[in-house]
């Protein structure tokens, strides 16, 4: 049996539904990890978010530690901002300016409420936030894709999002690195560390969010992450209803030891997907959607 991992997605073609999720950027190393990673993916044919630009956009000489576009012109790229800086001066020019840098496809708006409210420094003002990210939909000339990053996707949530024109969400559900755990970490004074303490087990399991957004839609473009460590793990998330799968953490391992380390981890997760789907019987990632055998063992990634 022929087995078909690719699929089409914001005009790009990938050869499996595999995402590199957002990291890095602003540093001399995170510029070169960013540049392993984007050239990984374009010798792969799989998708890449760069980490938020938030610093390259307020100090242009930080800006070409998230280009990457000499070395993986063909990929499916996404820019990242913080959805909450709308609220802190930032608006759909910033974002479209955000994109142009870096020569995405689309445009990740993240949220991390909680992250915000923990830091002393942080910018917890979400307010009205849902019109403003509604106009950036408007007018922003690439897909925007909402992306929480770690306390995944409530129903509420996605069906607000899907009706303010969001082209896809990454619902980033609880299992994968905990923000209020490295906020923990972070914070010098210990009350307020205690206080993030108590919201390491926090959030939304990535399989509920997966459905929480397809409750609201079943063609709309989920991406699943969190938690997510090999192709089993995507394959399932594909046969809940997911568009494809982000990881970060084992592409960052392997991305700080080789770029062939990074192409061989890719490879690897790439021929698990294979193996699952010939496994249950499915020659495509449409046929992949919904199969019993693989929801029967349905696990929180």
């Amino acid at each position: 049996m022929e087995v078909d991992t690719q699929l089409e997605l914001f005009g790009k073609v990938l050869s499996a539904p595999v995402l590199i999720s957002s990291m890095t950027g602003g540093t001399d190393l995170a510029s070169r990890i960013n540049r392993i990673l984007a050239e990984a993916a374009q010798k792969t044919g799989i998708a890449m978010g760069l980490g938020s630009q938030r610093a390259g956009m307020e100090n242009p000489q930080l800006a070409s530690t998230f280009k990457v576009r000499d070395v993986a012109p063909d990929i499916l790229l996404f820019a990242n901002l913080g959805a909450v800086q709308l609220n802190y001066g930032y608006t759909a020019d910033d974002c479209q300016r955000a994109v142009d840098m870096v020569g995405a496809d689309g445009l990740f708006l993240h949220l991390n409420a909680l992250q915000e409210a923990l830091q002393p420094e942080g910018n917890p003002n979400y307010s009205g936030l849902l019109q403003k990210i509604e106009r950036v939909c408007k007018l922003v000339k690439v897909p925007v894709v909402v992306k929480e990053v770690g306390w995944g996707i409530s129903e509420k949530a996605a069906r607000q999002l899907i009706q303010a024109g969001v082209s896809g969400v990454d619902v980033a559900g609880a299992g994968g690195t905990s923000w209020s755990q490295v906020e923990m970490y972070r914070i010098e004074e210990p009350h307020l560390a205690r206080v993030a303490a108590a919201f390491r087990s926090w959030g939304i399991p990535t399989v509920e969010s997966i459905i929480n957004v397809r409750k609201q839609s079943r063609d709309f473009p989920v991406f699943a992450s969190g938690g997510i460590r090999d192709g089993i793990e995507i394959a399932k998330c594909i046969a809940l209803g997911a568009t494809l799968a982000g990881m970060a953490s084992p592409f960052l391992k392997a991305a700080d030891h080789s770029q062939e380390e990074t192409i061989s981890v890719i490879e690897e997760i790439k021929q698990e997907i294979r193996i699952c789907m010939f496994a249950v019987g499915t020659s495509s990632l449409n046929d992949l959607r919904d199969n019993r055998a693989l929801l029967f063992s349905l696990g929180h990634p």
